[in-house]
């Protein structure tokens, strides 16, 4: 959502960054530019002079002009107000205050078509998945056709009951039943999905005070369009003055808009983003976390929503098997088969690029070659093709059988060769990790204990100081040089 934005950001700081010295003439015209590219970004006018304004008047001051690094200073000045413009003064994310009594009301509302009924699905999964709850929902929309059973069939998915339908009951009355009948049932988290209209009208407003009169709302939660771009600021301004709005969710967060109204959003309506719908399944939905989207913004990636992922993604039987298939120095085509899969389910190349600190220059050098997501759908393709035998022993792949492999795949030999060369060098790299004392010199590879999910986790992927990584871990890392020379020719390469 954020890449033309982080792309000009980017390409302005890399100037800075580039000078020995700066003087305030400089800094002046780093600012000009951040503020045509916030324009462009759709932000609105009043948060783009008032950000502008506060960057400067930091960055001319004599301690960061003076410093040694004042380029690293001037994007840690911008990374700060950034923070604080997504997220308030302390940054901090804002999740549901679930802290009054059973049932906890929490009132979607919105306009048609910004994705409430998807994202009530999405939270009260969340809700039961993530922090162990008993949600209920019910569907108060009785104007859009099939928007109850709508409700009812993401509930099914969601596993998460949802109330009965009774044809041509009134949103109130709806609500009313809802509040009993969650109190019947125990449920700790009431979720009312709301009807929408195609524009802020009188009778959408009434309605919404009418339901809330009754349901008493400890969460009313403003449901716009990330895509709708700076009209959804302007629906959000409508609601804040009519409805006791207690925050903002974000929807469609991974479409093509210019990322204007999330970054306009808290200062316009003085209400926090709680949450970002990310994508279409249920369970793309995330805490907006303003120091991340801060990061993702600036190119400093997001390692720890990355894990998070992984954590979610991966499971611990698989990963268990794997280690201890890496620990006798094994890593077959099956192995790489599931790794492949898991990054698909992770959300694909693009996605992990994006989450990486400094890998934006890499992410579009993937775009501009045409490696994308389906390179990791290709290449499932090929191992699926092949016999079990064959991918437990990859050996076994003569010319003949490669033929076959690509002609069952719809690709071509060189694919099949490029595959398994891949492979190679990564069984080469498992099992000189064996040499290193398995998965112990593992860990210290990766500056923890448990490396990147093993038993001590301590340092995991935060500790890669002595391999150009990030900073973070509790680990030294490790010195390349000071590695076996397969396992520093795989480091280069994958550089």
């Amino acid at each position: 959502m954020f890449d033309n934005l982080s792309d000009r950001l980017g390409n302005v700081f890399d100037k800075l960054r580039g000078r020995g010295a700066l003087s305030e003439q400089d800094v002046r015209e780093a600012m000009r530019e951040v503020r045509i590219a916030l324009l462009e970004a759709d932000v609105s006018l009043p948060v783009v002079r008032r950000f502008v304004d506060a960057v400067t008047d930091k960055a001319i001051g004599q301690d960061v002009l003076k410093s040694v690094t004042p380029g690293q200073q001037v994007v840690k000045i911008v990374n700060d107000e950034l923070v604080a413009m997504l997220g308030g003064a302390d940054g901090e994310p804002e999740g549901l205050n679930l802290a009054a009594k059973p049932p906890v009301v929490v009132m979607m509302v919105g306009l048609q078509g910004s994705g409430k009924t998807t994202t009530t699905a999405k939270l009260a999964r969340m809700l039961r998945m993530k922090q162990g709850k008993k949600p209920l929902m019910a569907s108060l929309d009785v104007n859009r056709p099939a928007a109850q059973e709508q409700l009812a069939v993401l509930g099914q998915q969601a596993e998460v009951a949802t109330l009965p339908i009774i044809a041509g009951q009134q949103p109130v009355d709806i609500a009313r039943r809802a509040m009993e009948s969650a109190r019947l049932q125990n449920a700790d988290v009431l979720l009312l999905d709301t009807a929408g209209r195609l524009h802020v009208d009188e009778a959408l407003m009434a309605e919404m005070k009418a339901i809330a009169g009754v349901s008493t709302p400890t969460e009313v939660l403003l449901v716009v369009d990330s895509l709708t771009g700076q009209d959804a600021v302007n629906v959000a301004q409508s609601f804040t003055g009519e409805v006791p709005l207690t925050g903002v969710v974000l929807t469609r967060m991974d479409g093509d808009a210019r990322g204007g109204a999330a970054l306009s959003m808290r200062h316009v309506t003085g209400k926090p983003i709680k949450f970002a719908g990310t994508g279409e399944k249920l369970d793309a939905i995330e805490a907006f976390d303003p120091k991340r989207v801060a990061g993702r913004i600036l190119g400093m990636g997001d390692v720890v929503s990355l894990v998070e992922r992984a954590a979610e993604t991966v499971k611990a039987e698989d990963a268990e098997r794997l280690a201890k298939k890496m620990a006798k120095g094994q890593f077959d085509l099956d192995d790489l088969r599931m790794q492949l899969k898991q990054m698909q389910q992770m959300g694909g190349l693009g996605m992990l690029a994006g989450m990486l600190p400094g890998m934006k220059k890499a992410k579009a050098a993937m775009a501009q070659s045409g490696m994308d997501d389906k390179v990791l759908v290709h290449m499932d393709a090929i191992i699926g093709s092949m016999t079990a035998k064959e991918r437990r022993n990859p050996a076994l792949l003569n010319a003949k059988r490669k033929k076959r492999v690509a002609a069952g795949s719809g690709t071509q030999v060189q694919d099949v060769n490029k595959l398994l060369k891949m492979h190679q060098e990564m069984s080469r790299a498992m099992k000189q990790i064996k040499k290193m004392g398995g998965l112990k010199g593992l860990g210290a590879l990766f500056g923890g204990e448990g490396g990147m999910g093993g038993a001590g986790g301590a340092g995991g992927l935060g500790g890669l100081p002595g391999l150009g990584g990030p900073e973070g871990g509790k680990g030294p890392g490790v010195d390349p040089k000071t590695l076996p020379a397969d396992l520093q020719a795989l480091l280069k390469n994958n550089k």
